[in-house]
Order: structure tokens, then C-alpha cells, then sequence
């Protein structure tokens, strides 16, 4: 699936994972459900959304708590290029 197709979609696909889903309500502009979908959930990859989420909220040091729970780095670029990548490895 394409970024394009992603966002032309009404709604997020019901066989989609949370993360999935949180990543789609994140494009949509619905940070609240994005992050309730995640904010419960364990997991590298749920960690590393909540990282973005956290980070696109401006809540930096949060955000840093939830790269390290994820094993990840913490991310240096803009946020809309950091949703990319989280979209090449969560969706495609």
C-alpha cells in the first residue's frame, strides 16, 4: 500500500494492527485517538510510534522515554519524514 492509498482510505482497514491504525488516525490529524490506540500497549513497535507521537506533541523528554523503550534512536528530522519511515516499516 502507498502512502496515497493510506490516507484515501475512510477509515483505517479493521484487520489492521493498533500500530497501523495509530499511524493512520496520526495522518488523518487525530492525535488523541492515535495515541489512545498505543498508550496501553507493549512492544517495540507500539514504543516507537508513542516516541513519534509524543515528540510531534512536543513533549521531548517523554518522547525520548518511549525511543528507549522501543531500542530506537532518537529521531533528528522533521516529523512528517519521521511518519514516513514509521510507514515504510509498520504498513508497507
Amino acid at each position: 500500500m502507498t502512502i496515497e492509498e493510506f490516507q484515501s482510505l475512510e477509515s483505517p482497514l479493521q484487520h489492521w494492527t493498533a500500530v497501523q491504525k495509530s499511524l493512520w488516525y496520526d495522518l488523518k490529524g487525530n492525535w488523541k485517538t492515535a495515541h489512545g490506540l498505543i498508550d496501553q500497549l507493549g512492544g517495540t513497535d507500539a514504543a516507537h510510534v508513542h516516541a513519534y507521537l509524543h515528540r510531534k506533541e512536543g513533549d521531548q523528554w517523554n518522547a525520548e522515554y518511549w525511543y528507549r523503550r522501543a531500542k530506537q534512536n532518537i529521531y533528528r528530522g522533521n516529523l512528517d519524514d519521521e511518519w514516513k519511515e514509521l510507514f515504510k516499516c509498520y504498513v508497507v
